[in-house]
């Protein structure tokens, strides 16, 4: 087992998401503040446009100085990049045969112009960007660096620049831009389950548990998030820009359904459904857990979203630490009831649902290996290397999650699948485990209830009735205090069950 703190640490890492790289950006240049830097990733053919609008602050004519410099990262981390490109701005006469940049002569500019920077006609005024010859056609997959400059100005100036990178595809990153296919493949995917399960649950809607409500909640809130993941996705990759309002209601509708499944897989570990008709003061600690983890959800993705990048790291510590915290509680009390579950339903020797615990059991044990073992992977290969190289396999961070709930949901479904004998075999409290006395005396004293066994030979004449039956119950059943109180639809399905056995 892995120490405590090193499994909330690896929660930790994995609350935290990158957003999607823009494709637009503007920015105001002065004489104070005079260079700016974009970085992104991008594929080969992949296309730059900057256009520069020039206003000077004093009635004289002021002309500007504009250098520029697109220079290829080898690693993931581009800071190395920018210095070198700082030095190479500088130094005009300056040439590196191992590094792959492409940079344009210093070219001066009247500042009332409207400039399209353009590689062929450089400081040909034109009016849109859609009709411009590109400033730098990527020549293959990369991390790249644009660097601008503006000197020798003899006024103050305020220059407004507007920057994009488009590949063929759109404006979406080369990093960011699989998981647009991933979202959409993964809705159409949440809409056949939820077709699967409608139809399904249309076919047994006499013998629906309560569980089985929540499973076609947690689908349906699994098919809004990916829609609106994949619109999300699909919006940047069309505008170049990000809408801060979708990204909230994208993340908080993903807080919900993360917060449901969780709460589902509780209820299920608890027994609810199959062992247990109700899950009395249990109910109040499952809704007030879940409430928590919603409330640190939403508010670590709300800071993820409106903070910027430089001011992101404490503020998502404070918020994710507590959730991983929470996470791991979670995880403890799930398969603490798991084994409580198991261990009832094996004194009680219900061999078919053991069966499925076992199952559950099994599936969530393998879905915590395997995610122990991807957040390993994911930390040795783009955590602790000094020059990623493999970028392009960082959207598997995000999309492996998603998988791997898929995966433990279909399970879940296939589990507690609506069948014709729902309401039949839901709750047993009569047990009929063979004529041990041993075992009989060891499940009595484990829940206080005297169990009736039916020691008859085979051939001898059948000496109860009916009433012998209904006088047992009284005195077993009823009569015990220990015994749980029933709501009353429970109630009724246990005594047409206890009915349907006697006749």
């Amino acid at each position: 087992m892995l120490p405590f703190r090193f499994v909330i640490f690896l929660l930790a890492l994995h609350g935290i998401h990158p957003l999607p790289d823009e494709g637009k950006w503007d920015y105001n240049v002065t004489m104070d503040d005079n260079r700016l830097v974009v970085s992104k990733s991008l594929y080969n053919a992949s296309q730059i446009f900057i256009k520069v609008n020039c206003e000077s602050t004093q009635d004289v004519n002021t002309n500007v100085t504009i250098s520029w410099l697109v220079i290829q990262s080898p690693c993931w981390d581009y800071s190395d990049a920018i210095v070198l490109g700082s030095d190479l701005l500088s130094s005009s006469d300056k040439t590196l045969n191992d590094t792959t940049y492409h940079r344009a002569k210093d070219r001066s500019y009247k500042c009332n112009d409207h400039i399209i920077l353009d590689e062929a006609k450089l400081g040909k005024n034109q009016q849109s960007l859609e009709k411009a010859h590109p400033l730098y056609i990527v020549p293959k997959d990369g991390i790249y660096v644009l660097m601008f400059r503006v000197t020798d100005s003899i006024a103050s100036f305020n220059l407004g620049v507007h920057i994009e990178m488009k590949s063929d595809y759109g404006y979406l990153s080369a990093a960011d831009w699989p998981l647009l296919p991933f979202y959409g493949i993964m809705c159409i995917l949440y809409v056949i389950f939820g077709l699967i399960w409608l139809i399904v649950s249309f076919m047994q809607w006499r013998d629906l548990l309560r569980v089985q409500f929540w499973i076609g909640g947690v689908i349906l809130l699994g098919m809004l998030e990916k829609a609106t993941f994949y619109a999300e996705f699909q919006s940047i990759n069309n505008s170049g820009v990000r809408v801060q309002g979708a990204m909230i209601f994208a993340e908080w509708v993903s807080c919900a359904k993360r917060t449901l499944a969780r709460m589902l897989v509780i209820i299920v570990s608890l027994g609810f459904g199959i062992v247990k008709p109700r899950l009395g003061a249990a109910l109040h600690r499952v809704i007030g857990v879940g409430l928590l983890y919603f409330l640190l959800a939403a508010c670590e993705s709300y800071l993820r979203i409106t903070k910027p990048k430089t001011d992101q790291t404490k503020d998502l510590l404070v918020a994710s630490v507590p959730l991983a915290v929470l996470d791991s509680a979670i995880c403890w009390w799930i398969f603490n009831a798991l084994v409580n579950t198991t261990r009832t339903l094996r004194l009680r020797r219900n061999e078919v649902k053991l069966s499925l615990y076992r199952h559950f059991t099994n599936t969530l044990i393998f879905s915590v290996v395997a995610s122990v073992i991807f957040m390993l992977y994911a930390i040795k290969m783009h955590r602790v290397v000094t020059c990623l190289l493999v970028w392009k396999d960082l959207w598997l961070e995000e999309a492996y999650w998603h998988i791997l709930f898929s995966a433990v949901l279909l399970v879940i479904m296939i589990l507690w699948r609506p069948t014709n004998n729902n309401q039949r075999y839901a709750f047993v409290p009569l047990l009929e485990t063979g004529d041990d006395e041993e075992e009989e005396q060891l499940v009595n004293d484990a829940y206080g209830v005297k169990i009736r066994i039916n020691h008859q030979r085979p051939n001898s004449p059948k000496t109860h009735s009916i009433e012998d039956d209904i006088k047992w119950l009284e005195e077993n059943i009823t009569s015990d205090p220990t015994l749980p109180i029933l709501d009353s639809d429970e109630e009724v399905v246990s005594t047409r069950f206890e009915v349907s056995k006697m006749q």
